[in-house]
Parts: C-alpha cells; structure tokens; sequence
C-alpha cells in the first residue's frame, strides 16, 4: 500500500511539472502597431483575410503569446506556394526574414494539431528568393492532444525557446516540446503572428522588447 501511495504521489507530481511553463520568456503586451507584411492585423480587430502575416519589431524572437478567439473560415481561401490550401493560425520565433525563421502553428487538417517547423535558407531574404523552400518539421519529443476549435472559443498559444529546446503551451498547459535543428541557433529576428484560411478575433499579442534593437517595419519579414 505504501509504494502504491508512493506512485500516485509521483505520478501526480509528475503531471504538475508537465504542465509548468519552467522554461519561458518574460512577455509583454505588444500596444504599438504591428509591422504587417500581408493582409492586415491590428490588436483588438478581427482577421478576416485567407493569408496574414505580421511581426513586432523591436522584440525578442526567443518567445511569443497569441490570445484570439476562432471565427471559423475566411469568406475565401488561398493557396499557400506549396500548394495546398492549409487553414491555421500561429507564432513566429526569430523571424530573421521571410526565408529564416521558426514557425509554430496551431493546424485544423487533417486534425487539430501543433506544428513546429524551421524555415531555413541561408543567404536568402524574401520570399521571391526562397518560395515554399527550406521547410524542416520539427518532431517532438513529447506533444499532448489539441483542442478541436470551435466558433467562439477563445485560446492562447504561447511558445519559447530556451538553447535549442522549444516548448509550446495551449491554454496554459504545455502541449508540445521538442529540440529545434542547430540552423535556428543563427537565427535573429522579432517574434510574429502567422494565419492562413482563418478567422478570428486578435485579442492581444505578447512579446519581449529588446532595448536598443531595430524596430523597423521591413518587408523583408513577409513569410
């Protein structure tokens, strides 16, 4: 009886430390303008185009928050390069420019899931350079169940980096983590906001100012 108590101790524990951000980035709410490089967004507004694209310059790319509710599908879709016509919505780390940067993304299809990928193509900028190239997914080494997302919930998605290692959070509790390739470590650029086919309202975005840095809106950001 005593190692039986024992181990629903420990397994109780042990699912308290799963779902505890021990590894995050002190964040922000980002009040300033968004620097959009596709579509439109602005903190408070509704996202109605099928492709946005945003970043906060001045901020850390190390560790980002999105606080949304879902709408559903935008009026239109539109294809991403690859081709495919994907529908969600997510974070983007260390967004150098258009063709290097870490991409976290709450997907709809073919289920609900999250999807860590490095975008890397070294010596390119914009997407004219590098297109839909350069894509690797990241597997994690653990990941949780994501929540089917239905018009009118309402969701945060939070991710940080720490080294190589990368955890991301739904809701508050950690529902993937995993280690980034060793292209993202010469990354260095803001965190953003990506969506493709969805609606939804933008709550608020959260981010780390960096003192000193470029907050320059630049087009080069526009993956």
């Amino acid at each position: 009886m005593r190692y039986a108590a024992l181990a629903v101790l420990l397994a109780a524990c042990g699912s308290k430390l799963e779902a505890s951000p021990e590894r995050t980035v002190k964040l922000v709410p980002i009040t300033d303008t968004l620097c959009v490089t596709k579509g439109s967004a602005r903190v408070g507004t509704t996202i109605n185009e099928p492709t946005m694209r945003a970043v906060a310059p001045g901020t850390s790319g190390d560790g980002a928050s999105l606080d949304f509710t879902y709408r559903g599908d935008t009026a239109s879709s539109r294809e991403l390069a690859s081709g495919s016509a994907r529908r969600q919505l997510g974070l983007k780390l260390r967004a150098q420019n258009g063709c290097n940067l870490v991409y976290v993304m709450w997907r709809l299809d073919p289920k609900p899931m999250l999807e860590v990928s490095v975008k890397s193509n070294p010596g390119m900028v914009t997407h004219a350079d590098c297109g839909a190239d350069g894509y690797e997914k990241v597997k994690p080494t653990k990941s949780w169940r994501v929540p089917v997302l239905a018009d009118g919930d309402r969701h945060t998605l939070r991710a940080a980096i720490a080294g190589d290692d990368l955890t991301a959070w739904i809701d508050e509790k950690v529902a993937w983590r995993g280690k980034l390739p060793a292209a993202a470590r010469s990354f260095a650029g803001p965190s953003g906001i990506r969506s493709d086919n969805l609606r939804f309202d933008l709550h608020g975005f959260s981010a780390s100012p960096v003192l000193g840095a470029d907050a320059t809106c630049r087009k080069e950001h526009g993956d």
